[in-house]
């Protein structure tokens, strides 16, 4: 016979409970640990994804700028040659006989009807008083083949010399027809250029070197000797000027 009685407060263990200690997470506690742990690893990988952008982000607004400043540099190098090309063009045109040649280019009438007379200018010192008065200039005769300087009023001061700048009053008219096409009488005032140097016509340098100031003269110049055919709207052919030389320096 079995005696029940032995075995009554004996419990026999149950599946699974036997197999673990007393500290031994349970199911549960493991997937939670298990869940932290792919949860950091994601926010790390998301930290790092971000901060790649960011770094990509950083590198494009680099490379934007330097863009906009080369691009910016170009525009400013263009500019500078574009003016330096005008500049050097303005300056190729003005040819040292436009530069400074008291002669206008272009025939014209600067008297205004009903204006008041210009002012007398300033005469040198025991200069004639003719000198103040506009002189009446005729055309020429016949061919004129060579400089002809011919001395109306003779000055007492000292004689022009290359290289100095003279003060004249002048009358320019057209040899043949005796039509005037300049005058610095017109504008009021006397005209002030360097001589003998290359910067008026040839027939003013010739002609006006070693003129005694405070003189009058009538330069009969050729075309050669002036603006040739009158190309770019000058006056063409022979020309007669009368120049009073008021002053040199």
């Amino acid at each position: 016979m079995i005696d029940h009685r032995k075995y009554a407060d004996h419990q026999v263990p149950c599946v699974g409970d036997g197999v673990r200690g007393p500290d031994a997470p349970t199911s549960q506690q493991g997937v939670q640990d298990v869940s932290e742990h792919a949860g950091g690893q994601e926010t790390k990988a998301r930290r790092r994804l971000a901060e790649q952008l960011a770094e990509q982000k950083a590198a494009e607004a680099k490379r934007r700028r330097q863009a906009w400043a080369g691009a910016f540099a170009g525009i400013a190098v263009v500019a500078v040659l574009i003016t330096m090309f005008v500049l050097v063009g303005q300056r190729g045109d003005d040819t040292p006989e436009q530069a400074a040649n008291p002669p206008s280019a272009v025939p014209s009438d600067l008297s205004v009807p009903g204006a008041p007379p210009a002012p007398a200018p300033q005469l040198p010192e025991g200069a004639d008083p003719a000198l103040g008065t506009k002189p009446t200039v005729t055309a020429g005769k016949g061919e004129l083949t060579k400089l002809t300087v011919t001395s109306l009023i003779e000055g007492s001061g000292p004689k022009v010399e290359t290289g100095q700048a003279i003060t004249t009053n002048y009358v320019g008219v057209f040899f043949e027809s005796g039509e005037e096409f300049d005058s610095s009488w017109g504008r009021g005032e006397p005209a002030t250029f360097p001589i003998g140097v290359g910067q008026v016509i040839p027939g003013w340098d010739k002609g006006l070197v070693g003129v005694t100031v405070g003189s009058r003269v009538q330069l009969d110049i050729p075309a050669d000797q002036a603006y040739g055919d009158g190309a770019g709207g000058r006056p063409g052919g022979p020309l007669r000027f009368v120049v009073d030389v008021l002053a040199a320096q």
